[in-house]
């Protein structure tokens, strides 16, 4: 029974829209892809969006809609801002967790639980490709794993594989 999702941070963005250089990091993820993906998501973000969009294409599956898992985006955002900039400059979730415990807790869980359901909805052996955002991704990876990975910078990703709801993770190339 093992699934797996490729959940990615996006690219360099200018507010909502990938950057020029945003959709050329993006073009350059694309050619790393392991398709076919039974399922393409994005948190709803604009910027997620157009990076799916990008790498859909790019796997030659235009015809697999692309989902909105919104649950993948927190609704206090600006929250998780502070508590970053409190935490430092490239601060991991563990030392967000020692800024405003309260929020990753409780973050981490119901990203987790997000997470967790778009891969109890994957067919056997199936692959999603998931586009979100930092810290929110590493949240939901604590949320499901109960372990902190690094920071993902633009464009990084990790593979999360699901083998009998034993997971684990292992950075995307």
């Amino acid at each position: 029974m093992t699934r797996y999702v490729e959940l990615r941070r996006h690219t360099d963005n200018d507010g909502d829209r990938l950057t020029p250089q945003g959709i050329a990091d993006a073009e350059a993820i694309a050619a790393r892809l392991s398709p076919p993906y039974a399922a393409f998501v994005s948190t709803g973000a604009a910027r997620c969006t157009q990076m799916v969009e990008i790498l859909r294409s790019a796997a030659g599956q235009d015809d697999v809609p692309i989902t909105e898992a919104t649950g993948l985006r927190s609704s206090v955002e600006d929250r998780w801002r502070d508590a970053a900039k409190a935490a430092g400059k490239g601060a991991d979730v563990e030392a967000i967790r020692t800024v405003d415990p309260e929020l990753v807790e409780r973050e981490s869980w119901l990203l987790g639980l997000v997470l967790r359901q778009l891969m109890e909805d994957l067919p056997e052996g199936g692959r999603a490709l998931v586009v979100g955002h930092s810290p929110t991704n590493e949240a939901a990876i604590l949320g499901l794993t109960g372990r902190v990975i690094p920071t993902l910078a633009k464009g990084e990703g990790v593979l999360v594989t699901n083998d009998a709801n034993h997971y684990q993770t292992e950075p995307l190339p």
